[in-house]
């Protein structure tokens, strides 16, 4: 396992590293992220400035173990789960395990189907096509659960 910056970002701490579904523990490691900073005072929105933050260095990170690696989007880098998670959460009214169990649903459905354009924006050269896809599953995301949030499903 490299021990670098980039490698231990792009990868989220070794969340990428993991055998089988290395996505999926990324989205995972994403929430358990979170929970901290829900019990802190972070409001969901404020999952869209973490993520507006964590953007460039993502995509830089991305870009470089992509390089590095050889490979054009290495299973291994997860960093762009974690932002197209925590924007799926933004979208909650209210952050609990409901909502963290369906934002978590919400993104990894739209991040496998890849509804148009989010196929699309895979096709963007680098870093940014390795995260631009989960950041815009992550907005359909956050749309779904901003609208089922409305209706008082969680």
């Amino acid at each position: 396992m490299k021990t670098d910056p980039a490698w231990l970002f792009a990868t989220w701490f070794g969340c990428g590293h993991f055998p089988k579904g290395p996505g999926t523990a990324g989205s995972l490691g994403a929430l358990l992220a979170a929970v901290p900073l829900v019990y802190a005072g972070l409001p969901p929105l404020g999952f869209i400035l973490l993520s507006l933050v964590l953007l460039y260095p993502a995509i830089a990170a991305s870009g470089s173990v992509a390089i590095r690696s050889g490979l054009r989007d290495p299973q291994i880098v997860v960093v762009d789960e974690v932002l197209g998670q925590w924007i799926a959460l933004a979208g909650a009214s209210v952050l609990n395990w409901k909502s963290f169990l369906l934002a978590f649903a919400l993104f990894r459905l739209f991040d496998i189907l890849k509804p148009p354009p989010i196929r699309r924006l895979e096709r963007i050269p680098g870093g940014a096509g390795i995260v631009l896809d989960d950041v815009l599953a992550g907005v359909y995301g956050a749309i779904v659960l901003a609208i089922v949030g409305r209706f008082g499903f969680y």
